[in-house]
């Protein structure tokens, strides 16, 4: 089975490590809206979250970067009155000198990321989803910030008014990334935050309407349990833009998107609002790869149902 699935964060990253495992065709859609130039390097956080968690790479702990990670460059970095606020570990700089190089030479992001995940022994396509340039902005009551600004920088501390995408209008989805979702059989939203994982992706003209127009199953999966968050702001954005952080809170974000929404055990009770969007109850805590299966799992079972 052909299987599409949008996905940004850690979340999401950790999804599609159980997806892969119980799916043979998978194609996956990565939010850029993250991306930023550090040290005049180009890091794209969201697609590196995915590949590091393919290539079984990903530090478990910390949620995000590489396992066994050093930060001898990083010292030296603020030893010479450098930025340090945006953390790039000494393996984790490999990857990213190797797509600046590449994207510098004019190779597009679908492409150096495609050669980074064979480089890396991944067999997934794993896309961008777009190759243009797409940058999140996050409105606030003290102003707006670039993504990262608010989010490491920031701490993410500050309550969020409004969220828009620079780029999206001039933007057009990556090569092959169209026809991974008009031609899947089955289409799925990772357990992302909304606003600032998935927003981005369908921000991109074209991707929204494949959705919309879909002929197969469209699952989405909720990035809550319980009403909040596992890691992240989502809860807090949910509630101050949305009005709360119900399973039907978090479908109205993809209304006409989607035709079921898998949610946690925790959340059974607390179903209604969700209209013709199909709840599927499991457990969504994605704390080791078994969980992470059967969590891939219980999205799929929803082209059976």
């Amino acid at each position: 089975m052909k299987v599409a699935v949008l996905s940004g964060g850690v979340g999401g990253a950790r999804f599609v490590q159980g997806l892969v495992e119980v799916a043979e065709d998978v194609t996956v859609v990565g939010n850029v809206g993250d991306d930023v130039e550090v040290l005049g390097l180009h890091v794209s956080p969201d697609l590196d979250s995915i590949l590091y968690a393919l290539a079984r790479l990903n530090d478990e702990e910390r949620g995000w970067g590489r396992a066994g990670e050093s930060w001898r460059a990083l010292e030296t970095v603020g030893e010479l009155g450098g930025d340090t606020w945006f953390q790039l570990g000494d393996l984790d700089l490999g990857l990213h000198i190797v797509r600046t190089q590449a994207l510098r030479s004019g190779v597009p992001l679908s492409s150096v990321t495609l050669r980074l995940a064979r480089a890396l022994g991944i067999e997934t396509r794993v896309l961008p989803a777009t190759d243009d340039r797409l940058r999140t902005w996050i409105g606030t009551p003290v102003g707006d910030f670039p993504f990262q600004v608010w989010f490491v920088a920031r701490g993410h501390r500050d309550e969020v008014d409004a969220v828009r995408f620079e780029g999206e209008a001039d933007a057009t989805p990556a090569p092959g990334v169209f026809d991974a979702l008009t031609q899947a059989e089955l289409l799925l939203v990772a357990p992302s935050n909304p606003y600032v994982s998935v927003a981005p992706i369908l921000a991109v003209p074209g991707i929204r309407e494949a959705l919309a127009s879909r002929r197969v199953p469209a699952v989405a999966v909720s990035p809550l349990i319980g009403g909040r968050a596992v890691r992240g702001p989502a809860d807090r954005m949910l509630e101050r833009l949305a009005g709360g952080t119900s399973p039907a809170h978090v479908a109205e974000q993809y209304a006409g998107l989607i035709d079921a929404l898998v949610v946690d055990e925790a959340d059974a009770d607390d179903l209604d609002g969700l209209g013709e969007v199909r709840p599927i109850v499991t457990r969504t805590l994605m704390t080791d790869l078994d969980a992470r299966k059967r969590l891939a799992e219980a999205a799929l079972g929803a082209v059976v149902a």
